[in-house]
């Protein structure tokens, strides 16, 4: 049931609730859906936790490398904790009615989270570049202090800038339809829905996804550039491979992230379909999350001797 109250200087009727309408054209496998997101949350929960657990307690894996990676997991878990739970309950009770408040917090948090994930695979980049590019002083640069200074930086950093941008979109009026054709409260969808003029809002949101897509962007394409280069002048083949596949699983991460990022926040407004947003949303709030932890792993032989030893020692 749609939520709205009228205000006394005009027949505007103000939105206080919002309908979700998630997979709603498909209700014939909604519990088919549910049954999938189930399984795909609780996939990504025990991967990315069980990464956490063998960087912590393996001490082959305690180097900035793998603390970065540990804090990703974790992000990830936060990321994801965001968005599904509540798809899931909205699957189950075929009710997508959240309030405003709620909406405006989960928007927040996709977007802090999201932001946070930006940065720390930026410094993700530059870790492999003082490694590959700088080994000697590997050590002294890439210290336990300046870790924790960096992923301490990358997560706090989004938290008032997107305050901000979720306040700056929520204080619009909104008096039409409370129908968001999506599975959570996105930005462009819930923009969309916005009276009067949203001009300054869209400019807000391109610069924001600029500083926090565009720019880390850039800085890893800059990194890679010069680890790649570096990569080049090493004369043995097997140093080369070496040295390609630790770079690899989170160059292929940046690529599918950003990629679908920004087609979500850095196209036209004029060019979004609903539907083909819903399906990217899905690839970078589900699918994507999903294969991170598969990448890191598979492609990763500490990471898989690690796990060949807790393995071991569980079933002892």
């Amino acid at each position: 049931m749609n939520i709205k109250i009228k205000t006394e200087k005009s027949n505007v009727t103000a939105v206080m609730e919002f309908v979700l309408l998630g997979f709603s054209d498909t209700p014939n496998i909604q519990g088919i859906l549910f049954g999938i997101f189930l399984v795909i949350y609780l996939t990504i929960l025990m991967c990315n936790s069980i990464i956490i657990l063998i960087t912590k307690i393996d001490s082959a894996l305690q180097t900035p490398m793998y603390f970065f990676l540990s804090n990703f997991s974790f992000l990830e878990i936060c990321y994801v904790t965001v968005t599904i739970p509540r798809m899931l309950m909205d699957l189950l009770s075929q009710k997508g009615n959240i309030s405003l408040l709620a909406c405006a917090a989960q928007m927040c948090f996709v977007l802090i989270f999201g932001g946070s994930e930006c940065l720390l695979l930026t410094v993700m980049a530059y870790d492999r570049y003082v490694a590959i590019c700088n080994p000697l002083h590997y050590t002294v640069v890439m210290n336990q202090k300046v870790c924790i200074q960096m992923v301490t930086a990358s997560w706090v950093s989004a938290v008032p800038i997107v305050i901000g941008q979720t306040w700056n979109v929520f204080s619009l009026p909104f008096c039409g339809s409370n129908t968001i054709n999506h599975f959570f409260c996105d930005l462009p969808p819930v923009l969309k829905l916005a009276c009067g003029d949203t001009f300054v809002s869209e400019i807000v949101v391109c610069i924001v996804a600029v500083v926090f897509i565009t720019v880390p962007f850039l800085l890893i394409v800059a990194s890679y550039v010069k680890i790649i280069s570096n990569i080049l002048k090493l004369s043995s083949a097997r140093s080369k491979a070496k040295a390609f596949s630790t770079c690899s699983s989170h160059l292929i991460v940046v690529i599918l992230f950003y990629g679908t990022a920004s087609i979500t926040y850095l196209r036209p407004k004029t060019n979004q379909s609903e539907g083909i947003g819903k399906l990217i949303s899905l690839f970078y709030t589900v699918l994507i999350p999903t294969l991170n932890p598969i990448i890191y792993t598979l492609r990763n032989k500490d990471i898989m001797a690690a796990l060949k030893k807790l393995l071991t020692k569980s079933l002892q």
